[in-house]
């Protein structure tokens, strides 16, 4: 797959195209790619999803903490290219980028640069300054440029229209089962693993702690999780802790991200390992003693060992 960061760099006149955020690339924009690679087998020619970096919350809303991502920018060029996609164009987004309105970005980059002779959007498109390019917009600029323009249908799961808003939020109260049906694959998180109190040993469940890598990555819901994790491209069953640890903390700390991996016991102090997550087990809980707690997670790695 060829990744292009300059506009100015790309020049093409026979492609089929599809223009958004992906976050996440759930299988909503999984379609998408499917329908563009059918396309270009069609037409003969090869596919380009255009894509902004960083997301525009994050640029024209700074003051806003609020949003996390599904995926990072690395991430999403991985799921992409995965895929099997030809260009992956990434646009910098920025305050005078969003300046750039509906009609003049499909000039200046579908029409004269991408070479479009079809475009393929999402249900809930809508791009340009202010968000006030519509797939009628699509439309009316596909005729007078002379490309054929189409607009999917959302997926629908349990009566809800999959979207990475939609996965963002029930990932926020940790509905794994939704989210990663939605996704199409496990939702996972990559980072570091670094030193913790170590008390996790002292328990009979060292855990590694992960520094997560991208500081706007979005964490599930505090609680204990069923996982799998990956390291140096072996794959281990485990349960992960996302919370304050009540029990063993005096104080209030900042939320951590600590992993117990089921029967392994190599230092991997520096290493990045990757967790995915199979679903949520329970609420993270203050226990009145740690006896308490170490029985409960005897019978929380029962549970995972027999479920998973």
């Amino acid at each position: 797959m060829n990744i292009c960061n300059d506009i100015s760099l790309f020049h093409s006149q026979n492609t089929v195209a599809t223009i958004g955020i992906f976050d996440g690339v759930h299988i909503g924009h999984q379609l998408i790619i499917k329908r563009l690679k059918e396309l270009a087998q069609s037409y003969g020619s090869e596919t380009v999803v255009i894509t902004l970096w960083p997301h525009p919350r994050l640029v024209l809303q700074p003051e806003n903490d609020e949003l996390r991502l599904l995926t990072t920018l690395d991430e999403k060029i991985s799921i992409i290219r995965n895929h099997g996609i030809d260009h992956l164009l990434i646009i910098p987004f920025t305050r005078e980028f969003a300046q750039t309105t509906y009609e003049e970005f499909i000039r200046l980059y579908l029409v004269e640069k991408v070479g479009a002779r079809h475009v393929v959007v999402g249900y809930n498109h809508h791009f340009g300054k202010d968000r006030q390019g519509s797939f009628e917009s699509l439309l009316r600029s596909s005729s007078k440029y002379g490309f054929s323009a189409e607009r999917m249908n959302p997926v629908v799961i349990n009566n809800a229209n999959v979207s990475s808003s939609a996965i963002r939020r029930n990932l926020s109260v940790g509905n794994m089962i939704f989210s990663n049906e939605a996704l199409g694959y496990r939702y996972f998180i990559q980072g570091e693993v670094v030193a913790g109190s170590k008390m996790g040993r002292k328990l009979g469940y060292p855990t590694a702690n992960i520094a997560v890598n991208e500081e706007k990555k979005l964490i599930p819901r505090d609680g204990v999780y069923a996982v799998d994790v990956e390291l140096s491209g072996s794959v281990y069953k485990g349960m992960a802790n996302i919370g304050v640890r009540p029990t063993i903390e005096k104080q209030v700390h900042k939320q951590t991200l600590e992993v117990n991996i089921f029967n392994f016991a190599a230092d991997i102090y520096g290493h990045t390992i990757t967790v995915f997550f199979k679903d949520r087990i329970r609420n993270e809980i203050k226990f009145a003693s740690v006896n308490s707690l170490i029985k409960q997670l005897d019978e929380d790695r029962k549970e995972i060992v027999s479920r998973f």
